[in-house]
């Protein structure tokens, strides 16, 4: 395999595939390495002469390398045989699964998409860890308060508590810390999922299937006969997925589901669009969470900026910090450790969004996000801004990483 030119080439790879390695040998060594890296996805991306092969690191896209267009097309066809996929399909999108068994008994869980492109078939294999353990609330990067006020509402009877942020900003990861919390014994907790990205012992979970017509509001409707305590919802996405849960939060469960919606106080605005009475979301609605993932610095080879003298950088949320933090700003550098990247990990940067009496009756009456999110600050909410700024006077993560993540508008920065 040779290296694929591209503009940059944060790691020195050797070849992926030796000329004596078998096709089978071949893509297991690719699901080892990106599996080694922690990588989220694999990409094998069909060119007119290439295929190229790279890995979401980080949430990072980098290079591996690439293989000519028909050595790709085997490590294809036999990812397709091994996710139970149809070979001679080559013109529509496709979906599989392989539970890959490596080393030393590891398995890793593939979720195998296959879309057609001009020169030929993407793949994007999702690699799903089965070792790794469920996150707990305190390891996903919640601010101490941030952190009280969440458990406050995962200890309420009832209510419905949101989840939001775009594709990729580690939301299932914060459902699951929160079933894992309320995972004790003491309450029925039910699950739906598309699609069930890890087994909990405990934990009732059903997956949407599309291809029988099996989707959220069919699932949610059966679910609500099994006597629930708890439910989760992957995703509402739908108006009657939308109003089944208000009715359910309303009806004495406590509903757990993820929604796309930018910032916390955007949220109440996506259900109204998704059809929701304003009286009945006001009524059920407990808090929203809003979420980013920011990468964190690699504490080997990261460089420091004193700020000693510039007390006022970090003095609006001096507050929130540690005594010691805040004095220096710190910055991204690279070594082998980081695989020359200047980041080992991903924190979560969060605003937590709590409703009370003031805001339900702003939801009830119509109020616009810009309006929900001034109350909500002026009630102690930190928006992102401030807590990106935590962040960085901490020394977890960079400047120029929080500018990548959270879009300038909702940093207040003129662009």
């Amino acid at each position: 395999m040779t290296k694929q030119r591209g503009r940059e080439e944060p790691v020195d790879f050797q070849p992926v595939e030796p000329v004596d390695m078998s096709v089978r040998e071949a893509v297991e060594s690719l699901i080892e390495r990106a599996a080694e890296m922690h990588a989220s996805d694999l990409f094998l991306t069909s060119d007119e002469h290439v295929v190229g092969i790279a890995v979401r690191h980080l949430g990072i896209v980098m290079p591996l390398g690439e293989v000519h267009v028909a050595e790709g097309r085997r490590y294809m066809n036999y990812i397709k045989s091994a996710a139970g996929m149809d070979h001679a399909e080559r013109r529509r999108p496709q979906d599989g699964r392989w539970i890959y068994r490596g080393a030393g008994g590891r398995e890793i869980d593939l979720r195998v998409s296959i879309v057609p492109t001009l020169h030929g078939e993407d793949f994007c294999l999702r690699l799903l860890d089965r070792h790794l353990q469920l996150r707990s609330l305190a390891a996903l990067g919640l601010l101490r308060h941030q952190q009280d006020e969440l458990l406050a509402m995962l200890n309420a009877p009832s209510g419905l508590i949101l989840v939001t942020g775009p594709a990729g900003s580690g939301k299932t990861t914060t459902l699951y810390a929160c079933l894992n919390y309320l995972n004790t014994g003491s309450r029925k907790i039910n699950t739906i999922e598309d699609p069930i990205e890890y087994a909990i012992p405990g934990v009732r979970q059903s997956q949407v299937n599309l291809h029988i017509d099996l989707d959220f509001p069919d699932l949610l409707q059966g679910v609500l006969r099994q006597s629930p305590d708890v439910i989760m919802l992957g995703e509402i996405r739908d108006p009657l997925t939308a109003r089944t849960a208000i009715r359910a939060a309303n009806s004495g469960h406590l509903v757990l589901a993820t929604l796309h919606s930018p910032i916390a106080a955007t949220a109440v605005q996506t259900m109204l669009a998704l059809e929701s009475l304003p009286h009945f979301l006001a009524s059920s609605l407990r808090g929203v969470v809003s979420q980013r993932l920011v990468r964190t610095l690699c504490p080997a080879c990261k460089t420091k900026l004193d700020i000693s003298e510039s007390p006022q950088t970090f003095a609006e949320v001096k507050a929130w910090l540690e005594p010691g933090q805040g004095n220096a700003i710190y910055s991204a550098a690279g070594c082998q450790q980081c695989l020359k990247t200047g980041y080992v990990n991903r924190t979560g940067v969060f605003e937590v969004l709590v409703i009370n009496r003031e805001l339900r009756s702003m939801i009830a009456q119509g109020c616009s996000a810009v309006e929900l999110e001034r109350q909500a600050i002026d009630q102690g909410m930190l928006e992102f801004r401030r807590v990106g700024l935590v962040k960085v006077a901490q020394g977890v993560t960079s400047t120029e990483e929080v500018l990548r993540v959270v879009p300038a508008e909702y940093l207040g920065i003129e662009m």
